[in-house]
């Protein structure tokens, strides 16, 4: 692994260094000035950045590419064999017969479908309320982002404290004043999804608040003057001045939102453990690598999801960007 670690990385270097010669050779035939030390600054600046990408980035994404065709077990990484596509076969053969990996795609696509918009709505419309100059306006925005902050992690545990089943838990003491008995949420397959897309919407939109809080910003104010004297409403401004001026923003958020939706685990994994109710496809990869040490499969399922992903966002950029003219 580690032969093959340092030829990947030779080859890397190579590829990046024609890239560079390409770039001095055009810079060295134009009219600009071509400064050495400064080429040289930005290399040594670059560098790091550059080793990081490829040891944390590109070489996991090669070998767990190769992987996928292999039988790789965990507790024999010396006993590697091609087996081509047959965990492939064997992926869409539990799909068709809807096992466990088509419970997890069927709950990632719910999941998905139900934070997406829910997310950045949320963000969205705390944006809008921040984005004035009233006295307070920091505070809020300070408390809108702290979920951010926190650890996903301890955002988990302070979520299962409040929704303990215990008749004793911060939720089924609220509802207990209403006479309502107390209600084992996470344990009942129909409402533990819906409760994994609020506290996952909750804790993520603060972010996605700040990047539309600056896109806010950039509108010009011109334009709202100018659908004023037209006699233009709060909602028309919105529809006609506000939303295609975060068009671009709205975009970028939609797709990381979307990819992030795609790759949820720890919630499933500290709310509920691995259970068909909550069961995602991050947290089906993770049981089949670490917990069965199927490392060959598990790379198999993380190859088709990359390139689901990548797909859909394909499309929403094609479908949702800006047309050339």
């Amino acid at each position: 692994m580690a032969i093959a670690a340092l030829i990947i990385f030779i080859v890397f270097f190579l590829i990046f260094a024609v890239f560079f010669a390409i770039d001095y050779n055009r810079r060295k035939n134009s009219n600009r000035k071509y400064h050495k030390n400064e080429v040289i600054v930005a290399l040594l600046l670059l560098i790091p950045a550059v080793v990081l990408a490829f040891f944390f980035v590109v070489l996991p994404i090669i070998f767990s590419f190769g992987y996928a065709f292999t039988d790789y077990d965990l507790l024999s990484p010396n006993d590697i064999k091609f087996v081509w596509f047959d965990n492939f076969r064997m992926l869409f053969k539990e799909f068709a017969n809807q096992g466990e990996i088509f419970l997890s795609f069927r709950n990632t696509a719910l999941f998905v479908v139900l934070v997406v918009p829910l997310q950045i709505t949320m963000a969205l419309l705390l944006a809008l309320f921040c984005n004035n100059k009233r006295r307070g306006t920091t505070i809020f925005k300070v408390c809108f982002f702290a979920p951010v902050a926190v650890s996903l992690s301890v955002t988990a545990f302070l979520w299962l404290v409040i929704l303990s089943p215990n008749p004793a838990g911060i939720m089924n003491s609220i509802l207990k004043n209403f006479g309502i008995p107390a209600q084992d949420f996470l344990g009942n397959k129909n409402t533990v999804i819906l409760w994994m897309v609020i506290i996952s919407a909750w804790q993520g939109c603060g972010y996605q608040m700040l990047i539309f809080l600056s896109a806010l910003g950039n509108i010009r104010k011109d334009l709202y003057e100018a659908a004023s004297i037209d006699g233009a409403g709060p909602f028309r401004k919105f529809f006609t001045v506000t939303v295609p001026g975060l068009r671009p923003t709205m975009l970028y958020i939609l797709i990381t939102v979307f990819i992030g939706a795609c790759r949820v685990l720890i919630q499933p994994m500290l709310l509920t453990g691995y259970q068909d109710r909550s069961m995602t496809l991050s947290y089906y990869m993770y049981q089949q690598g670490f917990t069965y040490r199927h490392v060959g499969y598990s790379c198999a399922v993380a190859l088709v999801l990359t390139i689901v992903i990548g797909s859909i966002t394909f499309l929403q950029r094609k479908l949702l960007g800006e047309k050339k003219k």
